[in-house]
């Protein structure tokens, strides 16, 4: 069994519920205000961490519009957006960093962030993150993931948009360079995803293959996709959240508000209780209702000596009579006392 990964008060493992988090990403739209709102709310459904995007535009691309640095696909939330205006406009301001991680710390919450340069994890090692996420698009920048390694804290990255080798080059990487409690999270990087291309089939070969704990980031719809991970094994679970998906933010159409958070969080945990095991009979808890399956009833008042046939006894409820398979054999046999209608047949009667 693989090792248990200690994140502050939260262990990620096999017996051990899922670890969900709460993406905020940029539907705070630049308000500080609705970004510690943001997480209160997800605090109150039950999030166990939030979880920050810590870049400015330049760390990301730079500012020109031609060609590839614009967002032409026609089904893409960001159709036409300049890349830099859209980093500038989802970012999370580095100032607001220390505010955030004290009001989740305030609400019993882990606040950790995804870096996407070697500044960025210089800026969140002087927070002393706890736990470093590692994006979809950031897996190949190999430098960065070295950086991330050497603090020695562990690591949860994300495997959208690689092939296997891309996922074996990146785990080696980091383990190389000093990630000992690593976390992969299936992930497909379209935005929504859809059910169809989330494959959650993956979840356990990609555990057995890279002998590390597998979880889930989730950009489809609702709950459902996310739920039904647990009972593949996934023990993490990212889902983008927001107040109100009616006042916008860079991801808001994709993300869950809180009803549905909340529900997310309790039906998660409810699938990973059902898990269980291999289990055939009557369960303790089943034997109180025992008594509500059929079996075989005297059904017309009988006196010693008559004979059973099938008009006298029946299969019926409750189940305190002789089992049903032998109402064949009980045909042709002799009551020894007389009996009312309604009395269940018991071979001390026979």
């Amino acid at each position: 069994m693989k090792d248990n990964i200690k994140i502050e008060n939260i262990t990620i493992g096999n017996e051990h519920k899922p670890f969900i988090i709460a993406e905020m990403s940029g539907n705070h739209n630049q308000s500080l205000d609705k970004a510690l709102s943001i997480i209160d709310a997800a605090a109150a459904t039950g999030a166990h961490a939030i979880k920050l995007q810590t870049y400015t535009a330049d760390t990301l691309t730079i500012n020109v519009s031609h060609d590839e640095f614009r967002i032409e696909d026609p089904n893409s939330l960001w159709k036409d957006r300049n890349l830099y205006e859209l980093y500038q406009e989802a970012y999370t301001p580095w100032e607001w960093h220390k505010a955030l991680f004290d009001r989740a710390k305030e609400k019993g919450m882990i606040c950790f962030s995804t870096p996407f340069d070697d500044s960025s994890v210089d800026f969140l090692e002087e927070l002393n993150v706890p736990v470093y996420k590692i994006a979809s698009f950031e897996n190949n920048h190999l430098p960065l993931l070295k950086k991330v390694a050497k603090t020695g804290k562990p690591v949860i990255m994300s495997t959208g948009i690689s092939t296997l080798a891309d996922i074996e080059i990146a785990v080696r990487t980091l383990r190389k360079n000093g990630c000992k409690e690593l976390v992969l999270l299936k992930c497909t990087s379209t935005y929504p995803a859809t059910p169809e291309n989330t494959n959650l089939l993956t979840i356990p070969h990609m555990s057995e293959l890279f002998d590390c704990h597998v979880g889930l980031s989730d950009h489809t719809l609702g709950i459902g996709v996310s739920v039904a991970s647990v009972a593949f094994g996934a023990r993490v679970i990212e889902k983008h959240f927001t107040i109100n998906r009616s006042e916008g933010g860079v991801d808001s159409a994709f993300s869950l508000e809180p009803s549905e958070f909340k529900m997310l969080v309790e039906e998660s945990e409810r699938a990973f209780l059902s898990i269980g095991k291999v289990n055939y009979g009557i369960m303790e808890a089943e034997k109180k209702s025992l008594m509500f399956k059929r079996s075989i009833y005297i059904v017309q008042d009988m006196q010693e000596g008559d004979v059973i046939n099938e008009t006298n006894i029946r299969i019926i409820r409750p189940g305190l009579g002789i089992a049903p398979k032998y109402f064949e054999t009980m045909i042709g046999k002799k009551i020894n006392r007389a009996v009312k209608r309604g009395t269940a047949l018991t071979f001390d009667l026979l």
